[in-house]
């Protein structure tokens, strides 16, 4: 396992090895996307807007998830470079544990509250009886869920993110076979989609159980004691992660309470289209940070830092030249993605290719904000990384939100996201300029 990610990196090599993570994360994403499409062709743009209602209790849910996955894997793989590797063993397992808490509660107190939860989130009395349905089946699933995202980062911090990519394509050809099943032939509209979305989730969950439970690695199961000092490190590690999917709910709440009071659920339909295949675009960069950073911890643990700045490197220039390729995409296919979801003819349609043609504009920049975030995620520096997630994914887009469309009616809404990668951008450039000038200074004062 050690040789694997501890390895000295070349261009070739480092994509390939964060490959398999980026196919894995675009597998995630499309366990919505394809739920989104059923739930669009075999239920209605209502039920499709109802899903998007009560989707942040689940972004919350996958926001705790990812946050203890990309904070406790830095802290693990730091270890396994480190080569302390009980430590690692027992902190994994620690970390699993805890998150497995986590999402028992969310089941719990979901399952109670799904009504109040439902209207909280805009939910009005025509949309409430499918949001209720919806949510009520997705958290049956949460522990799979939980699991499932622990895992997709661990399969890479123990040297098998091949395993994490074969599973999560299993996952979701499982979510799309029961998609069909339960939707068009078994007329079950709503509550099929929540179950095949968690069938999806369940075969990486039970494979990553089984892997983790035999002992022939450096990484397993182990007896463990929590370290409540080691859970909070590992959490604020990784708060910039948990910021970013708590911050996409709030968005996603706001986009709907607006967009239902400016034009009615055809403009919460059409944004739920719109998050489609933003979600699936990000996912391209996300996996891709995923797979590089457990590299930088590693590398970081063991004091190379020459192999640190290398692997930074390439994958800056990497994400510039994807990111470029991606927008003019997204662009140029924006009547086709919109196409299919619903008619051409409806006014859902209309919003949703006028939305991704200015979407288009944020994934220029998205990519290097997600791997800036990321990158100080992997070096352990949790302040940093949070700073610039909670201003991307927060704080731009929720005062766009708010301003711009008093000024620009919908085309505003739209603007929202753009200008806020637009401006995480600048900040992220302006942060790194200002860490290589203290590491210089730091440099200077020792050499002196």
């Amino acid at each position: 396992m050690n040789q694997s990610i501890g390895q000295k990196f070349n261009v070739i090599s480092l994509l390939r090895f964060a490959a398999p993570s980026i196919i894995m994360m675009v597998f995630m994403s499309l366990y919505t996307i394809i739920d989104g499409f059923f739930i669009a062709r075999y239920a209605g743009s209502a039920a499709l807007s109802a899903a998007n209602i009560v989707y942040p209790v689940v972004n919350v849910l996958y926001a705790c998830g990812i946050m203890f996955a990309t904070g406790g894997s830095a802290i693990v793989a730091k270890k396994l470079g480190q080569q302390k590797e009980k430590e690692a063993r027992n902190d994994f397992t620690s970390i699993v544990v805890v998150g497995l808490l986590i999402s028992i509660l969310f089941l719990v107190f979901g399952t109670i509250f799904t009504e109040p939860l439902s209207k909280a989130l805009g939910s009005n009395a025509m949309l409430l009886p499918d949001c209720k349905r919806y949510l009520r089946t997705l958290l049956l699933f949460a522990p799979a869920s939980m699991l499932q995202m622990l895992f997709q980062m661990f399969f890479v911090t123990a040297g098998k993110p091949g395993l994490g990519l074969g599973v999560t394509i299993a996952g979701g050809v499982a979510n799309a076979i029961f998609d069909y099943v339960f939707m068009a032939v078994c007329h079950m509209d709503i509550t099929g989609a929540a179950i095949a979305t968690g069938i999806g989730q369940l075969i990486p969950a039970v494979i990553g159980l089984i892997f983790f439970i035999q002992k022939k690695k450096s990484l397993y199961f182990s007896k463990f004691k929590i370290h409540w000092g080691m859970i909070g490190s590992a959490a604020f590690n990784g708060v910039s992660e948990m910021i970013s999917n708590v911050s996409e709910a709030v968005v996603t709440f706001l986009y709907n309470i607006i967009l239902m009071k400016m034009v009615g659920q055809e403009g919460v339909a059409a944004i739920t289209i719109v998050l489609y295949a933003q979600f699936l675009f990000n996912a391209m960069f996300l996996g891709f940070s995923m797979g590089v950073a457990p590299v930088i911890s590693y590398q970081y643990g063991a004091q190379k830092e020459k192999e640190v700045e290398k692997v930074t490197k390439i994958s800056k220039i990497f994400l510039i030249s994807i990111s470029i390729l991606i927008a003019i995409a997204s662009f140029f296919l924006r009547d086709m993605v919109a196409g299919l979801f619903v008619d051409a003819a409806t006014q859902t349609y209309l919003y949703a290719k006028e939305a991704m043609g200015f979407f288009a504009i944020s994934f220029l920049f998205s990519g290097y904000n997600i791997f800036s975030s990321s990158y100080y995620t992997a070096l352990s520096d949790g302040k940093t990384s949070g700073i610039i997630s909670f201003t991307r994914t927060f704080i731009c887009i929720v005062v766009s939100l708010l301003i711009l469309p008093q000024i620009f009616g919908t085309t505003g809404v739209w603007l929202a996201v753009p200008l806020a990668e637009v401006i995480s951008f600048v900040l992220c450039l302006y942060i790194h300029r200002r860490k290589r000038v203290e590491k210089l200074e730091i440099s200077q004062r020792m050499l002196s």
